[in-house]
């Protein structure tokens, strides 16, 4: 073979070891790019699943904003507040802040239940102004923050801060039967049971029915109260004329053990009659004549009926939470957000 056809053979294998070079360099930078890219293009996707996932979960408290238009009765005008604030205000003044975390968070359903249910129906009718609610006992009683800031000088913040973290646990949260808000009544303490509505107002409620509610003897520093009246006093504020040594015949008892009838001096009278007349602290009353006096002792604090504040505390004592609280007092209750009941009333307005 001549020296021309070995050059020839010589600068085409040169020329095929080229190209085979170039050809590795090649795929060795592309090799990295094609495998990484399936991963790098996932990234975006991952990072809109987690925040799909988050968003329940920093939504679940979240509500509409509402106010409520509350007839500050002293001063006789309407103040405008913020749903929450509102209710932080009637927990404040409704229940002492030293009461269990869970019985607040219970309060605070039921304040935001009470307000929400007058909402619904229009408002109060018979306040003499425009209004949602009052902040007197007629309704449930709302006090500022200057107001609590005077009540409770140096205490303030603390028992500030702790009501506001029940009335936040329990934000937007409402008591609903078949759908609708209901009224969702409370008092101090009972005598051992609560009382059923239509014995107490003669209308009867599915949810405000005679319970059980032992808690309160426990806990309530003044579950037994005693008073005194003079026979005098107590014959004008019922207008009756008592016979030598009567005072008066229990006719029938209520099932929540309270006085449902009562003769005196030939005239019936209901137990929430005399309870009104002679200012007293229950219906679940017994008295005797001591010669020109007679001794009044009751039990329990209120007219008896829905949630019983001190039996709430009680359970929270035993470790209940506020679900089980409002579900023992308000029988076939739901827990409902309130956006399910105020945004088409609040559109009408």
């Amino acid at each position: 073979m001549n020296a021309e056809k070995r050059g020839g053979r010589h600068l085409k294998k040169q020329k095929s070891l080229l190209i085979i070079s170039i050809t590795y360099m090649l795929l060795l930078l592309l090799i990295p790019t094609v495998v990484l890219l399936p991963f790098s293009s996932k990234e975006p996707e991952q990072k809109d699943v987690n925040a799909d996932q988050s968003e329940p979960k920093e939504s679940k408290k979240e509500s509409l904003d509402y106010t409520v238009s509350v007839f500050r009765d002293q001063l006789g005008e309407v103040e405008e507040l913020e749903l929450e604030s509102y209710v932080a205000g009637v927990v404040a003044s409704e229940m002492p802040a030293t009461f269990e975390d869970e019985a607040l968070k219970a309060q605070a359903l039921a304040a935001r239940t009470y307000v929400t249910q007058l909402i619904a129906a229009g408002g109060a009718a018979d306040l003499p102004v425009k209004a949602d609610i009052t902040d007197t006992i007629a309704h449930q009683v709302y006090k500022s923050d200057d107001d609590l800031k005077k009540l409770w000088k140096d205490e303030y913040e603390s028992k500030k801060s702790k009501i506001k973290k029940a009335v936040e646990a329990t934000k937007g949260e409402v008591l609903t039967y078949k759908g609708k808000p209901i009224t969702a009544s409370f008092f101090s303490t009972s005598n051992g049971w609560t009382e059923n509505a239509k014995d107490y107002w003669e209308e009867d409620v599915p949810y405000l029915q005679s319970v059980e509610s032992g808690w309160d003897k426990e806990v309530a520093p003044d579950f037994i109260h005693e008073t005194t009246i003079t026979v005098a006093e107590f014959e004008e504020k019922l207008g009756i004329k008592l016979s030598k040594g009567e005072i008066g015949t229990v006719m029938e008892r209520t099932p929540g053990h309270r006085i449902k009838t009562v003769s005196i001096a030939g005239q019936t009278f209901s137990g929430r009659d005399i309870r009104e007349k002679l200012g007293l602290r229950s219906t679940d009353f017994h008295w005797t004549q001591k010669g020109d006096s007679i001794l009044i002792q009751t039990k329990g604090y209120g007219h008896g009926v829905g949630m019983s504040q001190y039996g709430a505390n009680g359970m929270a004592k035993e470790g209940k939470n506020y679900n089980d609280i409002v579900m023992h007092y308000f029988k076939g209750v739901e827990i409902a957000s309130v956006d399910s009941i105020l945004p088409s009333i609040v559109a009408q307005r």
